[in-house]
């Protein structure tokens, strides 16, 4: 098998709610994926399918080199999005504890939890209580655990939406280093930090899969043409704005705060007629851009249906 791990027709149903339907994909060895779907979708609960701690209730998941009936649990690592640890423990003694859960012997233990903890910038803190942690380092300790059996596959379920700027800026930098060494799988609904970090995405929507593939291949197939217009406030230019119907080249036109923007067929025939329209018109521009979609605006499209 070619993909580390191999997901077919996964289930999940809670009574009478289908919280994933058949949802089918690979995860590819040396790759960072998104799991991405607006709140309800069925994030988390394939997240821990996945991860072992939920059983599906119909499909098929697979490990390379797990054999049916055995656990892949020695090739994941799991972090939650909100990871609970035991205050009254220092980093170090919940490093090492976390190690020995493992399997490692207590030398392997102590070793690999100092070099976590250093890789995760919480030396200077790892004979602290983890009750006066930060939110920040939490999440960096919730990595080192997560490490520390050296994973196959390293899997995070939002790991930075209940973070303030500065931890997120922590945890993203530490992802960015990681998926350079191992398989990274995580959840997030923040579109920037996928279209930053990974290599592949898996849009859900409604526990079905909407759309998947590398963060390439999806603009390329998917990317359009965008002109963004604001205008400056005055009673003329507003009602150009509303008045503005496009030309033949305009495939869709949405009304945003201040201005117009425009998905357009030909974006040079676009620039040349729109920007001598403006000077005709004596339209006061207080910015124009001429870009392309972004995977924000394609996640927008596809979930929304």
């Amino acid at each position: 098998m070619s993909a580390l791990l191999r997901a077919e027709q996964l289930t999940k149903a809670f009574g009478s709610t289908q919280a994933v339907a058949g949802i089918s994909f690979d995860i590819a060895p040396g790759r960072c994926t998104a799991l991405l779907g607006p709140n309800g979708a069925g994030k988390t609960t394939t997240i821990r399918m996945l991860a072992g701690l939920l059983q599906p209730t119909g499909g098929k998941l697979s490990y390379a080199g797990v054999k049916p009936g055995q656990s892949p649990n020695s090739l994941l690592g799991y972090l939650p999005q909100a990871p609970s640890f035991y205050g009254w423990m220092t980093g170090r003694e919940y490093a090492v504890y976390a190690a020995r859960l493992c399997g490692l012997s207590a030398a392997e233990a102590r070793s690999q939890a100092d070099a976590l903890l250093e890789r995760v910038g919480l030396s200077a803190a790892a004979n602290r209580a983890i009750s006066g942690y930060s939110g920040g380092m939490k999440q960096r300790l919730g990595l080192a655990q997560a490490l520390v059996h050296r994973p196959k596959l390293l899997i995070l379920d939002e790991p930075v939406s209940a973070l303030d700027p500065l931890g997120r800026h922590e945890v993203l930098m530490l992802l960015r280093e990681l998926k350079q060494e191992t398989t990274v799988l995580f959840s997030t609904h923040v579109l920037h930090d996928a279209e930053q970090l990974c290599d592949d995405v898996l849009i859900i929507r409604n526990g079905e899969m909407a759309l998947q593939g590398s963060i390439e291949e999806i603009k390329n197939n998917h990317r359009m043409s965008v002109i963004t217009l604001h205008i400056e406030g005055d009673d003329h230019s507003k009602q150009w704005c509303v008045s503005y119907q496009g030309g033949a080249y305009v495939k869709e036109l949405r009304r945003i705060e201040k201005g117009i923007e425009l998905v357009v067929t030909d974006m040079e025939l676009a620039r040349r007629e729109l920007l001598g329209q403006l000077a005709e018109d004596g339209i006061r521009v207080a910015k124009l851009e001429f870009g392309h979609s972004t995977l924000e605006d394609l996640f927008m499209k596809v979930v929304s249906g």
